[in-house]
């Protein structure tokens, strides 16, 4: 179990609570300066936070507080993790071989069985036979590959990843993917890793952590991220796409610029007359072509299809809201729907996930 616990100041605000059992792939998502990278070096120890506690099993790698300062500061040598960055960070002028060896050189082994431990390594990335190499005469898939090696060589009590695959192709992120799930089963260690991709920490997730402007907003399993998130804040960070604004008031949820009022469950945590933020899922979504009781009328300003799926902008409320919906090629023509005509959208309040409203600039954007 990796427990970070964290605090600073200076340079740049840092307030970070996360956990991260063995086995776990734990994600850090948020926008460019927000602190991703920042936390990762601070558990490694390329950085020093000014409060808290860093935990990887039953070591202790940093404690400090307000009362007796720095308690506890092992250097990165002496913390047992794996750092694998960016922009690979592998020594020119060393072989792949030679660069997987470098974490290798204190472990008190000879040279001939360090060279073993590490074309090892090599082979569980499918690249033994690129020892020789040079990192110039590697491709960027390789050269991540040979650092990935290189990182796991020590056997880490703990990997961290800080967008790992954001500099490579598709086919072959696809290939490091399936590398990662492989070795996760096998290593059994916590593993941090710090993307800006929204697709790769659902996809290769168990839990995402929200960061904005040094602080972390919500921890969550990416499903119930993406559905509840804890306010408005995070609803923009994390990417939804039909989030709205309007005000609640026991039970009764009034959509802004509209006349349309909903149920919605009361929680009793938000008081009567409230402005809020508030979200609906997909499958809270339907599209008819009579209208009902429930439904409102809408105008298909555009249809986008990509294969088989297509995805659909309708206005609403006299244009003064759009409402995007995904639906398969076949129900798009089974309700003859197309740019200019008029259908009819049902809200399924029961769906609806209402929060606290919260600007970029409110302090109150980081509590629930």
């Amino acid at each position: 179990m990796l427990k970070v616990n964290i605090s600073q100041i200076s340079p740049n605000p840092l307030q970070i609570n996360i956990e991260c059992a063995s086995g776990e792939l734990h994600a850090l998502v948020g926008p460019s300066g927000s602190g991703k990278t920042s936390v990762l070096r601070t558990i490694a120890g390329l950085s020093n936070a000014s409060l808290g506690k860093i935990e990887c099993g039953n070591q202790t790698w940093f404690e400090a507080n307000a009362l007796q300062g720095v308690i506890k500061l092992l250097s990165p040598a002496e913390r047992t993790c794996g750092f694998l960055f960016q922009q690979y960070a592998l020594f020119p002028h060393l072989t792949a071989l030679e660069n997987v060896c470098i974490p290798l050189q204190n472990s008190g082994f000879e040279l001939a069985k360090r060279k073993t431990i590490a074309l090892d390594w090599l082979r569980q990335m499918g690249i033994a036979d690129l020892a020789q190499r040079m990192p110039y005469e590697l491709s960027g898939g390789q050269q991540q590959r040979v650092a990935l090696a290189r990182a796991l060589a020590k056997k880490p009590s703990a990997l961290l990843l800080d967008e790992p695959f954001s500099a490579i192709d598709a086919p072959t992120r696809q290939s490091l993917y399936k590398i990662l799930a492989e070795l996760r089963k096998e290593l059994n260690i916590p593993i941090l890793l710090v993307t800006h991709d929204l697709r790769e920490a659902d996809l290769l997730a168990d839990r995402i952590t929200v960061i904005d402007q040094g602080l972390g907003l919500q921890t969550a399993a990416p499903q119930v991220l993406f559905q509840k998130p804890r306010n408005s804040r995070v609803a923009e960070l994390v990417g939804i796409g039909n989030l709205f604004e309007g005000v609640f008031s026991s039970g009764k949820l009034t959509w802004n610029q509209s006349n349309h009022t909903f149920d919605v469950v009361d929680k009793g945590k938000i008081p009567p007359g409230t402005p809020v933020a508030w979200v609906i899922p997909a499958d809270g979504l339907s599209l008819h072509n009579e209208s009902n009781v429930n439904s409102i009328e809408a105008y298909v300003e555009k249809i986008s299809t990509l294969g088989q799926i297509a995805v659909i902008q309708l206005l609403v409320n006299n244009a003064a809201h759009t409402i995007t919906w995904e639906a398969s090629a076949a129900e798009v023509r089974r309700l003859e729907l197309e740019p200019g005509k008029n259908t009819h959208v049902e809200i399924d309040g029961s769906k609806i996930h209402i929060m606290p409203l919260r600007s970029i600039n409110d302090p109150r954007r980081f509590t629930s």
